[in-house]
């Protein structure tokens, strides 16, 4: 046990702390607040502390745990509110407090609760780490299935019939090395080591998002790692809310870091209304929110991240495929920086730590598609989008700069979009996706055509960014024909296809199918105007086309009448654009 000699901030400098270790987690003061070890010089300990120090006093006790910080995996876990420290913010709330208070003790699972757990092993199986020992339905969408934890692996001498059983009860006993060891259904991970796996694949297959520039334009592996920075006012919380509510992946994790309490607020809200668009259920029931909001400890994010990358960890070696979404890291880089100064740490580029890159890129580079531990033999993937608010949309500022070094998709949010209205303001020209060949095949089964769309469609983008500052000088009505019909098409692209409004009943969701008749139509135009304009016609009389408007209207249509309605739209361009 130590005492507090000197306290700066989130920072505590404690006496008598010999034989503690880096990164042990420790109780401070008489509230016992959390706090890790971070460094050790003789009997003296710097401490980083993940909850608020006002009113701690020097001299007041510290004392060890012998354990380094771990999340608590199992059921239970999901549909559940965490804090930074994976606190379930439901215990809390359950006592009638409005406010969480400092130092305040919650399980992340429930002690009393018991689930249904179901063999699917028998005595006498040999049992290597990761294989699955039976199996508990979490939720409608989620089946729980219970793993033998890393580094466990033996003879099973018995395990406990099918029934019901809390998650510190006893299910299973493992022979290991002449010693039994049992197995319950929670396990424990310190949340800074990535899990283990037998191998890794590059990312694969199309994660849908129901976005169409995403999705179609600019799409996103399963497994893959992608960054969405924005300014101010551009929409990036709308956007990473429709990634977790309509990602079509097997669970969610959204891990809200250091960004207003009532954004944090409004998802919550959202989600105990919204449905899965596969099943009908409620979308909570494949969800998981960490919560450590603006007004909660700074400190804490760091943490915050690390708990939801270790519980998407958890679950990707199910064999799920997980999304998890950071809003933002920017925020905890900017704790990062305030520690750093509180440690008197030389600062690196505009005040950040000179380790920035690498604390971001432990992050990041524990997404992947993975072949999972243990029998059976199954495949898991990981996807991580991180959100990134750069000060004054100034996207050469240390934290974006760091991150793009990183990732291999990026969805740069545009000011400028934002004040033209147009949502998602993900920009076109500066937005990539390194994924588009590895998500080809999967693209090929839906539409054998897309990549020779998307690539003209994008061309057309870019020529008509290349136009613009000639139209800017003279004027469109200077342009040739065929480039006043560029920009019609353009226009359609951006307007038709690329906006999608998240509150409009139909068009939040677009099914890859479905984006993909919508562009191939406007193409379509595209090519028959073409020749119009080619034999005499002049693009003023192709604008006044009925089909135009016919066109912008494809987003309202259900979707149980849209092929059927595609294909009558095709009919008529065919007649009255070939005909005229």
């Amino acid at each position: 046990m130590g005492k507090i000699w000197r306290i700066s901030g989130p920072v505590v400098i404690a006496e008598g702390m010999r034989g503690s270790q880096v990164y042990e987690v420790v109780h401070i003061g008489e509230e016992e607040l959390i706090g890790e070890v971070i460094g050790l010089d003789g009997d003296r300990a710097t401490i980083q502390a993940h909850e608020d120090t006002l009113g701690l006093r020097v001299g007041e006790r510290i004392e060890g745990t012998g354990k380094i910080l771990t999340a608590e995996l199992g059921p239970g876990i999901m549909a559940s509110i965490y804090d930074g420290l994976q606190k379930s913010l439901t215990s809390l709330m359950s006592g009638g407090e409005l406010f969480l208070k400092r130092g305040a003790k919650a399980f992340a699972l429930p002690r009393d609760k018991k689930w249904h757990f179901t063999p699917r092993v028998k005595v006498g199986d040999t049992l290597d780490e990761g294989h699955i020992i039976g199996v508990v339905p979490e939720t409608e969408l989620v089946e729980h299935r219970i793993m033998v934890p890393p580094g466990t692996r033996g003879t099973l001498k018995r395990i406990v019939g099918e029934g019901e059983y809390t998650i510190e009860e006893p299910i299973a006993w493992v022979e290991q090395d002449g010693v039994q060891k049992e197995l319950t259904l929670k396990q424990e991970w310190p949340v800074r080591k990535p899990r283990p796996y037998k191998n890794r694949f590059d990312p694969s297959g199309l994660l849908v998002t129901g976005m169409r520039i995403m999705d179609y334009m600019f799409p996103l592996a399963l497994g893959g790692k992608a960054c969405v920075p924005g300014g101010f006012g551009t929409g990036k919380t709308v956007a990473l809310q429709q990634l977790v509510r309509w990602a079509q992946t097997d669970i969610n994790i959204y891990v809200g870091c250091g960004e207003r309490g009532n954004e944090m607020a409004d998802v919550l809200h959202s989600f105990t209304r919204l449905r899965e668009p596969k099943t009908g259920r409620l979308l909570m029931e494949k969800e998981v929110f960490i919560a450590n909001t603006s007004n909660m400890p700074v400190i804490a994010r760091e943490v915050s991240v690390f708990i939801g990358i270790t519980l998407a960890e958890y679950f990707r070696d199910m064999g799920y495929d997980i999304l998890l979404v950071a809003d933002s890291t920017s925020r905890w880089a900017e704790a990062m920086r305030e520690l750093g100064g509180r440690l008197e740490e030389m600062p690196g580029e505009e005040g950040f730590p000179p380790y920035l890159g690498s604390r971001l890129a432990s992050f990041y580079e524990r997404a992947g598609m993975v072949e999972c531990l243990g029998s059976p033999q199954r495949k898991g993937s990981l996807t991580v989008v991180g959100a990134v608010s750069p000060p004054g949309a100034d996207f050469s500022e240390p934290v974006t700069q760091n991150t793009l070094r990183i990732i291999e998709a990026l969805y740069s949010l545009d000011v400028a979009l934002a004040n033209r209205r147009h949502f998602p303001t993900i920009n076109w020209l500066a937005s990539y996706s390194l994924y588009a060949e590895s998500t080809r095949e999967w693209w090929s089964e839906i539409a054998p055509d897309w990549a020779d769309i998307r690539a003209s469609a994008l061309k057309v983008l870019q020529q008509e960014a290349q136009l613009e500052e000639i139209v800017r000088l003279v004027g469109p009505e200077a342009l040739p024909e065929n480039d006043k019909l560029l920009l019609l098409c353009a226009r359609m692209i951006r307007e038709d296809f690329l906006a999608q409004s998240a509150y409009h009943e139909i068009d939040t969701y677009c099914l890859p199918k479905r984006a993909h008749l919508m562009l191939r139509t406007i193409m379509k135009f595209y090519e028959l105007a073409g020749a119009m304009v080619n034999s005499g016609i002049p693009v003023s009389e192709i604008r006044s086309s009925p089909m135009v408007p016919r066109i912008s209207r494809m987003k309202d249509i259900p979707s149980e009448e849209f092929e059927d309605r595609i294909a009558e739209l095709w009919t008529e361009m065919d007649a009255s654009l070939v005909g005229g």
